[in-house]
């Protein structure tokens, strides 16, 4: 059994929000404030009981409320609203179920009818109303004898409790609301939008899914403090010791249902007992004396004696409990856990929970004999969810914490021999490294969506990443290994920057930072990508609806027979031999026809399935002032671009690097007797250059100059510009 998908509905930003679930872990990725703790949340609140709150309604949904509270305090109003109305207000999650034939058992409450022999299963939990009736009786009185003390005040200008229906939820929510269960037709799951409640398929029980699946929870705030911190509120401190001596609690303490392998330690313990009674009746002998001396214990009081009463519990019951040998050699060389770093306390403490989680869910140790009579039966589905498990871990931890932690959950003899008792993992990250180690098709990418796209308010979608670019396409495989071999920052960012070379990866940032500070504040990831390849990326692209700006070179070449490199000239019939701008963005590759197109017309607005845009930059031509005269310089890459544009700094640049490209370029500079010679002198030192130059060029000038003197070219500036503005929050 497994969890196939939820869907969940008016909670929080998540206003219609699907969610496939992968078999082992699903992995919820996005921006920040793109929705994925309010999935996570959904999820806890629905499934492991977690009290609700009234900011978990979506607020758009406030002023639908309101109306309803306005009709209700109509004096002539005698109806109440029923629960038709409210389904579409309150929070809901469809949860749907992959059930074998032979585990009918567990499921025999939620079945929707008698001809249904095993495969999907729907539940819907809503967040409704107890009694509506008696929400309406109550919130009328309290409504309007507020109204009432009001007018009674005259002209004092005061608004009682409750102004209206969505202030008097706030503070009785949990008063008036609970969950209710309904479910699911199997035949109606595979529409765009979820299927109507059918009320009159309400389960027995508030949760049918209780004694189906076990739900566990690490929280991201995990609360670590460093041991010098003085501050006094215990509420966020969390201890090693802690979670060592609950789970002794449950599972080890040899004082619950002892075995016969428990009588050593216990026959040990009431040893140690006896002998520190003895120790204490000496001790204490002279102050009781002394108390008899008073007259107590009189003739008929009872008498004083001193008795412990130990167990083998209360040796963990103390600060340095758990302890950190830092010496192989010296037994005497501990310090006590909250000394170790926080990151390895984070560590040890997630990897116990999972332990725990697991040994509690196979009812492991003493846990079997104490929830023997209580739920005898184990959960054939356990669903842990853990959020932003990368807190205070450095790259590498990361990484082994997502390949170990499944593995983990699953280490136990019962489940492996017991293949229908299934562990599902749901992690939510903002770690690219976290990402990077996790399979492409677990993740599920958290979009957001501006206000106007759903609704009054800015919303969230769930974009599935499993079948983006088809199912065994050598695009996916391409995709993947690049991503896996770089970094996913991708899913993480506001807008990606793709580049073709290392030159332009490498002082990109630098033009970012000191020219475009609101573009500098927004989360960009840049991808470097071979021109020929850029294009691959289109499909992610598309689906993750990413504003995307390809900085491309020109490449030109002749357009007969091979296609061979030349320099730059006008009226010559060359064209661009460019993937991206000849065949992916602006298919056409005529260099005369490039060169005239308009700024606006390089932004290409997709629609589908959100509407964002792509906005190409690549070369312009670049006036020149050479000796005195104004002359107009063709760059082919974004280095030729980069010395036209920045002509004076080259031609006085000081570098005595023999072999370096911005050498030669200087060289050529100062010894060319015409601006022709010039202009056909650097493209052919640049277009014989190799890649390694390309990066070597880049660094040298980052080393000779600093990076903020250059001189943007005019493509790079006119494409950043167009994304620092197609970001700011106004567009």
């Amino acid at each position: 059994m497994r969890i196939r998908s939820i869907n969940i509905q008016n909670f929080r930003k998540l206003l219609q929000c699907h969610i496939d679930f992968s078999k082992k872990t699903t992995l919820f990725v996005g921006a920040n404030n793109s929705g994925k703790t309010s999935a996570m949340d959904a999820l806890g609140k629905f499934l492991a009981d977690r009290s609700f709150t009234f900011n978990d309604v979506t607020i758009s949904k406030r002023i639908d409320i309101n109306n309803l509270g306005e009709k209700w305090a109509q004096e002539d109003c005698n109806e109440f609203t029923d629960l038709v109305e409210w389904e579409s207000l309150v929070p809901k999650m469809d949860i749907w179920l992959d059930v074998s034939n032979s585990e009918i058992h567990y499921v025999a409450g939620i079945i929707p009818t008698l001809k249904w022999r095993g495969g999907k299963l729907g539940v819907r939990l809503a967040f409704l109303p107890k009694n509506i009736s008696k929400l309406f009786a109550e919130y009328r009185e309290a409504y309007l004898t507020a109204r009432k003390t009001e007018k009674a005040k005259g002209k004092v200008d005061i608004t009682l409790y409750p102004k209206d229906l969505c202030e008097f939820l706030e503070r009785n929510l949990n008063t008036y609301f609970s969950i209710r269960a309904f479910i699911l037709d199997p035949a109606q799951s595979e529409g765009d939008d979820p299927q109507p409640t059918s009320f009159e398929m309400e389960c027995f029980t508030d949760n049918p899914l209780k004694g189906i699946i076990k739900v566990d929870m690490i929280d991201a705030q995990r609360g670590f403090t460093d041991p010098d911190n003085s501050d006094s509120n215990e509420r966020a401190k969390k201890q090693l010791s802690e979670q060592m001596r609950s789970y002794y609690d449950k599972h080890l303490d040899p004082e619950k249902s002892p075995s016969p392998e428990d009588l050593d330690i216990l026959k040990a313990a009431e040893d140690a007992k006896k002998a520190f009674d003895e120790n204490l009746a000496i001790k204490f002998a002279p102050a009781i004396r002394e108390l008899e001396e008073l007259g107590y214990p009189g003739v008929a009081d009872p008498r004083l004696t001193i008795v412990t009463k130990m167990t083998t519990g209360e040796a963990l019951k103390h600060d340095a409990a758990v302890q950190y040998a830092l010496s192989k050699n010296d037994d005497t060389l501990k310090l006590p856990e909250k000394y170790n770093g926080l990151g390895y306390q984070n560590l040890i403490s997630m990897v116990f929970d999972l332990m725990r989680f697991r040994d509690d869910w196979m009812r492991e140790g003493k846990a079997k004999r104490a929830q023997k009579d209580d739920n005898p039966i184990i959960e054939p589905l356990h669903l842990v969810l853990v959020e932003e498990p990368e807190a205070h871990l450095h790259v590498q931890v990361q990484q082994v914490f997502i390949r170990k932690a499944y593995d983990v959950l699953t280490n136990h003899k019962f489940i492996k021999e017991n293949d229908h008792f299934d562990t599902q993992l749901v992690i939510s990250t903002h770690s690219s490294h976290i990402a990077r180690e996790t399979n492409f098709a677990d993740l599920r990418y958290f979009k957001r969506l501006s206000e106007g796209t759903e609704g009054s308010i800015a919303t969230s979608k769930v974009i599935n990443l499993s079948e983006v670019f088809g199912k065994g396409d050598e695009t996916d495989k391409f995709v993947t290994r690049y991503l896996q071999a770089t970094h996913c920052d991708l899913f993480f960012a506001d807008a990606a920057i793709l580049v073709e070379g290392s030159a332009e990866n490498m002082l990109l940032p630098h033009f970012i930072r000191n020219k475009y500070p609101e573009l500098y504040q927004r989360y960009i990831s840049i991808l470097c990508i071979n021109g020929r390849h850029s294009h691959r990326l289109n499909p992610l692209i598309e689906k993750l609806c990413l504003p995307t700006l390809v900085i491309a070179d020109l490449d030109t070449a002749e357009k007969e027979g091979h296609h061979q490199a030349t320099c730059p000239e006008r009226g010559k019939g060359l064209i661009s031999s460019n993937y991206t701008i000849a065949r992916w963005l602006v298919k056409k590759k005529d260099l005369d026809e490039l060169l005239a197109i308009q700024a606006t017309e390089k932004e290409f607005i997709r629609e589908v399935p959100y509407k964002y845009s792509i906005r190409v930059a690549y070369q312009t031509p670049v006036t020149v002032n050479y000796d005195g005269v104004d002359q107009e310089a063709l760059a082919s890459t974004f280095e030729d671009c980069l010395v036209y544009t920045n002509f004076l700094l080259f031609r006085e640049i000081s570098i005595d690097d023999t072999g370096s490209l911005v050498k030669n370029v200087k060289d050529r500079i100062t010894s060319a007797d015409s601006f022709d010679e010039f202009h056909k002198g650097v493209y052919d030192i640049l277009r014989n250059g190799k890649s390694d130059q390309k990066a070597e060029f880049a660094l040298d000038l980052i080393y000779a100059v600093d990076p903020g003197d250059l001189i943007i070219p005019a493509y790079i500036a006119e494409g950043l510009e167009w994304l620092q503005s197609y970001l700011k929050p106004e567009e």
